[in-house]
């Protein structure tokens, strides 16, 4: 019970962790609160509320799909192992930011390199699977709560973590990687 209790609780700090990475700071917040309540308040001066959201919000709604499409797109590819669909939703300056060697992992950068590594790992990792627990979108900036499966010496084994994504131009601008434990 005490275990069930603190995954939940490190499950809590994780997603907050998480949110905290993508989400604006609370100044751009108030800002663009104040900007939404004028042009609301600009609307409705003659008297009817347009039904019509703003442009900015309309932009920020696409934004956010197509970060959601491209990352679905690019968890497919990982498990399917297929580094050349992989290769497609990469920017050419791409940066993936490993979890090892601990602590601070390594980072790659240029989608050749990327590629290159995970040619590398999908071949010594032949099993291996992500499970995609939860995606928080905000943007253009995506995490991922993940778990890893595979089999190790045999045994079924796990590892949890999160991804925090940058999409530009509809291709992955950075992944980079973190876990528990």
């Amino acid at each position: 019970m005490a275990r069930n209790r603190i995954e939940r609780y490190a499950n809590i700090v994780l997603t907050i962790t998480a949110a905290a990475l993508i989400l604006p700071s609370w100044e751009q917040y108030e800002e663009k609160m104040v900007v939404q309540a004028a042009a609301r308040q600009k609307a409705t001066t003659s008297g009817t509320e347009s039904p019509i959201p703003m442009i900015s919000e309309q932009n920020s709604q696409a934004t956010a799909q197509t970060t959601r499409m491209v990352i679905d797109r690019f968890n497919e590819a990982f498990n399917q192992h297929d580094t050349d669909a992989l290769a497609a939703l990469l920017t050419d300056d791409t940066v993936f930011e490993d979890t090892s060697p601990a602590p601070d992992g390594q980072r790659i950068e240029g989608k050749a390199a990327v590629v290159s590594f995970w040619r590398a790992w999908f071949a010594r990792n032949a099993d291996a699977k992500f499970e995609a627990e939860e995606m928080i979108v905000s943007g253009d900036r995506a995490v991922v709560r993940w778990v890893y499966r595979k089999l190790r010496r045999g045994q079924p084994w796990h590892l949890r973590g999160v991804d925090v994504f940058t999409v530009r131009d509809g291709k992955v601008a950075a992944k980079l990687a973190y876990v528990k434990g």
